[in-house]
């Protein structure tokens, strides 16, 4: 069983003074918060959402994928 940990995740500003966090490998894997903190902790419980999604239907989790920042 994979763990969100074993992903690259993101945890970035958003425009409206709110954060964003996402799992750029799944792409419904995302969440919001007033802090990073917050935005992180959402992602964890989205990431075990899909997980349990993932499970009942006999599918793995897709594979990471490393990020470039140009």
């Amino acid at each position: 069983m994979k763990l969100l940990q074993d992903y690259t995740s993101v945890v970035a500003p958003d425009d409206n003074g709110t954060f964003i966090a996402y799992v750029p490998a799944i792409p419904s894997c995302h969440a919001w918060g007033k802090t990073p903190d917050e935005a992180w902790r959402e992602l964890a419980c989205v990431f075990e959402m899909i997980q349990e999604e993932y499970e009942e239907e006999g599918r793995s989790l897709p594979s990471n994928v490393e990020l470039i920042v140009a």
